[in-house]
């Protein structure tokens, strides 16, 4: 069930002093979530009717759930068109998936850079939800 809690955001400076946009508090993640084949099977934007008898990845809804529960943000996000989020918030909802917000119209074609003035963490589902470990790989910044 979606949630409107907010966290309290912690203020935050600039290099300079000035203001900077909000922190979560320490330890509190925000975690983004794609739907389809992540979650759940692959149902593209063509075949919208496919969410009537998907099921959820059984992994996936605990993990979700326990990082919830943790106090962590969840938010969903998705390729799916806003005509289709009645039927995307219905089958979370149904399927008892807890989370804070829903993103709607990610880019399609996947081969995604997220660039950012914040620290991000990108981890590639690859089958199944698990606790998240922490290892050392290969990443592109910015020359310096």
């Amino acid at each position: 069930m979606a949630s409107n809690n907010q966290h309290h955001l912690e203020p935050a400076r600039d290099a300079q002093g000035h203001n900077a946009s909000p922190q979560l508090p320490q330890g509190v993640k925000n975690y983004l979530i794609d739907i389809d084949g992540t979650i759940t099977e692959d149902v593209p934007n063509e075949e919208p009717q496919r969410m009537a008898t998907c099921m959820p990845f059984p992994d996936a809804l605990e993990t979700l759930n326990k990082w919830y529960d943790e106090g962590h943000i969840i938010t969903f996000f998705t390729s799916r068109t806003e005509e289709h989020r009645e039927v995307t918030e219905e089958w979370l909802i149904r399927h008892g998936f807890n989370y804070h917000g829903l993103l709607m119209g990610k880019p399609r074609g996947g081969n995604y850079h997220w660039v950012d003035n914040h620290i991000v963490r990108a981890t590639r589902y690859e089958g199944r939800f698990t606790d998240l470990v922490r290892e050392q790989k290969t990443v592109e910044v910015f020359k310096s």
